[in-house]
């Protein structure tokens, strides 16, 4: 078995690809693929590469100014032309060197088939549509994902992944640069999370100025409605989804999806709505660990809640990284396939969003769903999930 393990915040927590059985990796016969969509538009996807001039590279201060590399997903025109690369061969190569992963070739995710069209034009009918920010694991890429931010943005959404840079096994720019993990090597004690949510909370506040300024960096931002955008993040990405929300008042919503927590909600509350959603392996109130992070930060969100676990599910299961492994032959030793995780995670998410960024109740969030018997529904006092 592989584990790649730090410490945070004084506790372990797994951060490689994956803990698998690599004896099981088999080359599939046919290329890895990612879910069909759920809603009725077609979607196209681009990327950008933004320069934050404003500040250094808190990693790597000497590379100079902050840069980023971003993924857009939004309603097409139409869902002809080719279908958009997962990520590059390098950062294929990269992530499963990571994850310890062999048996499998090392391009092999550069050639996971997605949904989106590449550079598609964006749909002409479409304007003033939600903005939801997507932020990937520690050491992972924003590629990880996209079977996410395909799902909403076939539902009328504009989603924004950002890689953020050195924090990343992998990152491929334009000019052919491939930046690795420097944060990496440096000690991850409990002022490095800080560090780390501070800094992901910059780069989320410079991509909403480069996507709703008054120079969009993206000839489709019209598409966007300024007043209408949230944040979502897996692991550390949903961590730093709370300090992005305390830093930011442009995002009115936040998820975070299997992330435990750093930074502290003032006591003055954070009063927009967010969502927990996690394993209730891991996030069970009133278990201690991790779940003790959200039992912290529960008593301060003074808004719109909910805390969700999902039954069976492991780390990797809310991202793609599960449901390519699996279908890779790799053991992530879930009890829920990763499929099911992926349509309950978009699911709940699209359900979240709808409600606090469209202002359309979703019966779903209410409470447990005969549809979803493996997500249960969680109360602090008393420590309770059904």
């Amino acid at each position: 078995m592989f584990q790649r393990l730090i410490r945070h915040g004084g506790a372990a927590a797994v951060v490689g690809l994956l803990t698998v059985t690599t004896s099981a990796a088999a080359t599939p016969a046919t290329a890895p693929h990612l879910p069909e969509p759920t809603g009725r538009h077609p979607v196209g996807t681009t990327s950008l590469h933004l320069t934050d001039t404003s500040r250094p590279d808190p990693w790597v201060p000497e590379a100079g100014a902050r840069e980023l590399m971003v993924s857009l997903w939004y309603p097409a025109s139409s869902s002809a032309g080719p279908r958009a690369r997962y990520m590059t061969p390098e950062e294929s190569e990269l992530l499963l060197a990571d994850g310890g992963i062999t048996g499998v070739p090392l391009d092999v995710l550069s050639t996971t088939r997605t949904n989106a069209v590449a550079d598609a034009p964006p749909a002409g009918r479409w304007h003033g549509l939600p903005l939801v920010v997507l932020s990937p694991g520690y050491t992972k890429s924003r590629a990880t994902l996209t079977s996410l931010a395909e799902d909403l943005a076939s539902h009328g959404y504009v989603v924004a992944a950002v890689d953020h840079t050195y924090e990343s096994v992998g990152t491929s720019f334009p000019d052919g640069r491939v930046t690795t993990c420097a944060s990496c090597e440096v000690p991850h004690d409990p002022a490095f999370w800080d560090a780390l949510g501070a800094g992901r909370a910059a780069d989320v506040s410079f991509v909403l100025d480069e996507l709703t300024g008054p120079d969009p960096a993206w000839r489709g931002a019209r598409l966007i409605d300024p007043s209408r955008i949230a944040m979502a993040g897996h692991s550390a990405g949903g961590a730093s989804t709370i300090t992005a929300l305390l830093a930011d008042p442009r995002l009115r919503a936040g998820i975070d999806v299997d992330g435990t927590t750093q930074t502290a909600i003032p006591d003055s509350g954070l009063p927009r709505p967010f969502l927990f959603l996690g394993r209730e392996a891991q996030y069970t109130p009133g278990t201690g660990g991790a779940a003790a992070s959200w039992e912290r930060d529960w008593q301060h969100l003074t808004g719109w809640k909910r805390w969700l676990v999902v039954t069976g599910a492991v780390h990797a299961s809310f991202t793609d990284v599960g449901l390519l492994a699996e279908q890779l032959g790799l053991d992530t030793g879930a009890a829920l396939p990763a499929t099911r995780v992926s349509a309950i995670t978009r699911a709940y998410t699209g359900a979240f969003f709808d409600e606090h960024l469209r202002g359309e109740p979703r019966r779903l969030l209410n409470g447990p769903s005969s549809r979803y018997p493996e997500l249960k529904f969680c109360s602090v006092a008393p420590a309770t999930c059904e």
